[in-house]
């Protein structure tokens, strides 16, 4: 094959296979890891933090075990500015942000591709479980789920467009975990019991509440925590951290569940009701972009994924003007979260997906998605 592709490695198990597998299909891989943090980062057994000074040595290590050349790429800047701001900014917004997409989206496929031109790479090969094939009638890249679908990770990939689909490879798509794990023992990679990062990567810890204090110097002021009708039931400790169906940590004794049902910052309020109020059948995403079809032009039916861990859930999409689509469900899905993302699927096929601006909570179909289902 014989084609310079640039893997990103992050000092674990899977990016480390990925770049093996490239070297054993004869490219000229070039490992590069991402500096994100400064070296006066102390990374302790009990705290992992992504692409730290200890994975850097690690992607070193296992470059060295393959005979690869590896370099290191400083983006503390860029990831400052792009993931760490954006996950701090969106929390005192009221809002759900999900650093991972972020990550892709300006880091691993924006400057990781620009550093590639630098290198003369054509190619940009990572860790992640998913697959890309190329469908000649549409002359279009489509972006699947990963072959084992316990790791799949296309819902944190929708942004990718042509262009960088197109110069994209994902040489773990077709293998499960424990196969990844058994190559990189049977090459005596350093990296082949490392477990894998959390799912905030660069909160120690995983103290959230205590990253965004720090990172906003100081604590947020208190206010009422009240039910839909406006009743006031207690107080929360600030509004930074707390998320669209929370149930812990609320301090409330009313003998009833009670769930995060909306986060009023206007007003310093958070709002609480039943898991009943945490559903919704509509939703309206923004910035949507569209990865394995054309922008469409009349409604489509699709599975749609709220979260990572959401189960798709069947829906209609309808797009609408300036990169928006409503999005109306079958049936009520709980804790739909303003800026989380909802990705549109076609079977293991990813259609696209989009930023969620806004939902309605309400069990009622609405005469739109009625007439949709008619018309079918």
């Amino acid at each position: 094959m014989n084609q310079r592709v640039i893997v990103a490695m992050s000092g674990g198990v899977d990016s480390s296979v990925a770049a093996a597998l490239l070297k054993e299909q004869g490219c000229e891989v070039i490992g590069v890891t991402m500096q994100l943090w400064g070296k006066d980062v102390c990374v302790t057994a009990g705290s992992r933090l992504c692409c730290s000074v200890r994975d850097s040595l690690d992607a070193r290590a296992v470059a060295g075990r393959l005979g690869i050349r590896h370099k290191v790429l400083q983006l503390e800047e860029e990831f400052r500015t792009h993931v760490i701001d954006y996950f701090v900014d969106a929390y005192r917004d009221g809002t759900t942000p999900n650093p991972c997409i972020a990550c892709n989206s300006h880091i691993k496929f924006g400057a990781l591709m620009a550093y590639a031109d630098r290198l003369e790479a054509p190619l940009v090969a990572t860790g992640h479980y998913a697959r890309i094939a190329f469908d000649a009638p549409s002359a279009r890249y489509a972006l699947s789920r990963a072959a084992d679908p316990s790791k799949d990770q296309s819902y944190v990939l929708f942004t990718l467009t042509q262009q960088q689909l197109a110069r994209t490879a994902f040489p773990l798509g077709e293998l499960s975990k424990p196969q990844v794990r058994a190559i990189a023992r049977s090459l005596g990679l350093a990296t082949a019991e490392k477990p894998d990062s959390q799912d905030v990567c660069f909160v120690r810890d995983r103290d959230k509440d205590g990253f965004l204090r720090r990172e906003l110097k100081g604590q947020e002021p208190p206010g009422e925590i009240v039910d839909r009708s406006g009743r006031v039931l207690g107080q929360h400790r600030g509004l930074l951290g707390y998320t669209i169906g929370q149930r812990e940590g609320l301090g409330l004794a009313v003998g009833t569940p009670l769930y995060v049902v909306a986060i009023d910052r206007p007003r310093n309020r958070l709002v609480v009701g039943g898991r009943d109020e945490l559903l919704g059948r509509t939703l309206t995403a923004e910035r949507v972009n569209w990865v394995s079809i054309a922008p469409p032009m009349k409604p489509l039916r699709a599975w749609a994924k709220i979260r990572s861990r959401h189960e798709p859930a069947a829906a209609f999409v309808i797009p609408e003007f300036d990169e928006m689509a409503r999005v109306e469900f079958d049936e009520p899905q709980p804790a739909i979260a303003p800026g989380q993302a909802v990705v549109f699927y076609d079977g293991e096929s990813v259609l696209g997906g989009g930023w969620i601006a806004k939902t309605a909570h309400s069990n009622q179909q609405t005469a739109r998605s009625r007439s949709y289902a008619e018309a079918e």
